[in-house]
């Protein structure tokens, strides 16, 4: 039977990516857009992650429109990169706000359905620099970082109700950001992965969709890096 997917920053990138190979799987699948236009082939709703009346506005408009959400796809993030002695308050705060607390927003809202039917799927995106650390990225790598134990936590309060939590840990993907890379700098990355190249917005996909679907059932608290290599060990 068709599940009830919320992905959020589904409009473009890995969130794109998600979505539709869930939809493709045969779920109903809604995606969250701060900016910009959804997909056409995708129902969109428009929500700020950083303001818990539009996450609550948002959830009741996916309910209406497909029912209570099944699996939630945790994706929408954002980074103000910066040395520690350059950043501002605001760019440390603001970064969590979104990465971490946006994530602890849309989850706490996704868990209500998911409680009562005794089931779901909570799939947090992450980061390689979560696990690595990166320099200029404190704030952004501490958001990251944060995700995993906010997920190993929810796994051991959720599992009784068999709802599973897991962390995708994206390394280099190939998306407008990395595009936007001098040519050199991209080398100098690829130099760092085992793999020596970028993945694709896909691979982070179809990681995500195992984890959504039946492969999926007996995973919970997991952290998968999808990343070629470059965060081995950590």
């Amino acid at each position: 039977m068709s599940r009830s997917v919320l992905v959020t920053g589904g409009n473009r990138g890995i969130g794109l990516a998600v979505a539709r190979e869930l939809a493709e799987a045969g779920d109903n699948v809604a995606v969250t857009h701060r900016s910009g236009e959804p997909p056409e082939d995708l129902f969109g709703v428009r929500c700020d992650i950083t303001d818990t009346a539009q996450v609550d506005a948002a959830f009741k408009e996916v309910e209406e429109h497909q029912g209570p959400v099944e699996v939630l796809v945790a994706n929408a993030g954002m980074n103000k990169d910066q040395l520690l002695a350059l950043m501002s308050e605001d760019d440390f705060s603001s970064v969590l706000d979104t990465n971490l607390t946006g994530s602890f927003r849309v989850a706490k809202r996704a868990v209500r359905g998911m409680m009562r039917k005794r089931s779901g799927r909570i799939v947090l995106i992450s980061s390689v620099v979560g696990l690595l650390g990166s320099g200029g990225q404190a704030n952004y790598a501490a958001s990251k970082a944060g995700l995993v134990g906010f997920a190993r936590s929810l796994a051991r309060e959720l599992g009784s109700r068999d709802i599973t939590v897991n962390v995708v840990a994206p390394g280099f993907i190939t998306t407008d950001m990395t595009d936007a890379l001098p040519e050199d700098r991209q080398n100098e990355i690829k130099k760092n992965v085992p793999l020596g190249r970028f993945g694709a917005p896909e691979d982070i996909a179809r990681t995500v969709g195992f984890l959504a679907g039946p492969g999926g059932a007996y995973i919970t608290g997991a952290v998968i890096p999808v990343d070629g290599g470059l965060g081995m060990g950590h």
